[in-house]
């Protein structure tokens, strides 16, 4: 068993985290912590009780110390945390199929953006420079029209569960979609 799960281990070591990965963490001493992570736009990640750590350019390793430091204070000895990579963000190479999508409500860079096919939402969101303090990222919605009927179909998303660990749907975005964060309610 150990001979099969050396490589993988090797390769999740080895690969250098960057903007719009996912990451996987486990705490040992407090399930309530673990969660998956997204690697925002600006490198860091927000992790709870810590803040933001830095994790873009870093192995999963040493932002897998840097969380279990910035976590000890709070325990009587210092936590087990396990972290690996739970998505990849996909490359965007130059001279590769890059696909429009728009984004509009409460985010810090509305308008059009180019992305590569097979973006996810969540990796997007990622890219797109993140929310503004008003958004209800528990009801964003991707609104997508069909090219042949012009029927527009809106799939939910609720960011707020995956950020508190939950999952959600991995909705592949397709051209020409339409992502709308819309404004928070007064006691939402």
């Amino acid at each position: 068993m150990a001979a099969l799960t050396a490589p993988v281990a090797w390769a999740q070591n080895s690969y250098t985290i960057r903007s719009g990965d996912v990451l996987q963490m486990e705490v040992v001493e407090d399930p309530s912590l673990n969660r998956s992570l997204l690697v925002l736009p600006d490198g860091s990640v927000s992790v709870p009780t810590v803040g933001t750590v830095r994790a873009a350019g870093q192995s999963i390793d040493s932002i897998r110390s840097a969380i279990q430091g910035a976590l000890a204070p709070n325990f009587a000895s210092t936590p087990t945390v396990y972290l690996a990579v739970g998505q990849v963000a996909p490359a965007v190479s130059g001279g590769g199929a890059t696909i429009p999508v728009y984004i509009m409500g409460e985010v810090a860079n509305p308008g059009k953006m180019r992305i590569a096919k097979g973006t996810t939402l969540l990796q997007f969101l990622a890219e797109s420079g993140g929310f503004t303090r008003f958004a209800a990222t528990k009801r964003i919605q991707v609104q997508r029209t069909d090219r042949k009927s012009g029927e527009v179909k809106v799939y939910a998303f609720n960011y707020k569960a995956v950020q508190n660990g939950g999952s959600a749907s991995n909705i592949v975005l397709s051209s020409g979609d339409v992502i709308v964060v819309p404004e928070r309610r007064l006691f939402e």
